[in-house]
């Protein structure tokens, strides 16, 4: 036990002092987002949608070194363009062509490093990369509507986690523009008539935030 502590000990005595001294900056960001979702089985077909993103971000650098955090709290959309009436037991009860539409609100918590010794050139573009889990939470979603008194054909998980990796330039020390990618690691959606259907999200963003 002696011989774990000790190191752990070293380690946080090491980091602490670049913990204080971390730099903080917040900043608001947009977003358009390209979204699919993708079933265990292709039974329909179910086509990208551009949604958007919005909300604040925040960044905790670490001097010297070019590691840090960045998290945020945003509104984000997911879904796809669905037709249900390509199938007989959707079209049956007055389905065809929907649109599938998620709002939820995602918390994103990245580990990040950004290229801060570049003899001076930082000052005016830093490349920087990142990439973590996203964890959301599905505040509504479209409606969906057949024949009378049919209920929604999905169910709705409520929240899911996806795993994003992404990448992009500061300009100035103040502009962000970043690329991402983002792989839903749990369902999304599952259909009513067949249980074991379900989606998981699939969705690139290009995204712009301004820091303080």
């Amino acid at each position: 036990m002696k011989r774990l502590i000790a190191p752990l000990i070293i380690l946080i005595a090491t980091l602490f002092p670049a913990a204080v001294a971390a730099q903080f900056r917040y900043a608001p960001v947009v977003g358009v987002t390209i979204n699919d979702l993708k079933f265990k089985q292709d039974l329909f077909p179910a086509n990208t949608l551009v949604g958007m993103q919005a909300g604040i971000q925040g960044e905790l650098m670490f001097p010297g070194i070019g590691f840090g955090i960045d998290f945020a709290l945003l509104y984000n959309q997911m879904g796809a363009k669905t037709d249900l009436g390509s199938r007989e037991i959707w079209h049956a009860d007055g389905f065809g062509k929907q649109t599938v539409l998620l709002h939820t609100i995602q918390i994103p918590i990245h580990l990040r490093f950004k290229w801060t010794r570049m003899m001076g050139l930082e000052d005016y573009i830093a490349p920087f990369v990142y990439g973590g889990p996203d964890f959301s939470i599905q505040a509504g979603h479209s409606s969906i509507k057949g024949n009378e008194g049919v209920p929604n054909p999905f169910r709705y998980s409520g929240g899911d986690l996806g795993l994003t990796a992404g990448g992009g330039f500061e300009l100035f020390k103040r502009w962000q523009v970043s690329l991402q990618y983002t792989w839903g690691m749990t369902y999304l959606l599952k259909t009513r008539k067949l249980e074991n259907l379900s989606a998981r999200n699939r969705q690139w963003a290009v995204r712009v935030a301004y820091m303080f």
